[in-house]
């Protein structure tokens, strides 16, 4: 499995990894079931610790940076409107 983001993040992520692909073989690719609850909780546990990372090393501030830049091309190439109070293009309501 490959290496996280956050080196400080690597044990979660391998749970997380070893998981999920626990699930998605003997689950997902037999039918047995579509939702993958039983990683949730490894899966928060590793957002969490990407985010504090992301955070940290000052990489949220350049995706919003990054994102305010292009908002016009987003708009005009994606036909959506850049929403502010969240990471995500929001449709047009007519």
């Amino acid at each position: 499995m490959s290496a996280s983001l956050a080196p400080e993040c690597n044990e979660v992520k391998e749970r997380y990894d070893t998981c999920f692909l626990k699930w998605y073989s003997e689950k997902y690719l037999r039918g047995v079931g579509a939702d993958n609850n039983e990683c949730a909780d490894l899966f928060k546990s590793y957002q969490k610790c990407l985010t504090v990372a992301i955070k940290e090393r000052g990489i949220d501030k350049l995706v919003e940076e990054s994102r305010e830049d292009n908002r016009e091309n987003d708009a005009a190439y994606l036909g959506r409107k850049w929403h502010p109070s969240c990471w995500c293009l929001q449709d047009l309501v007519s």
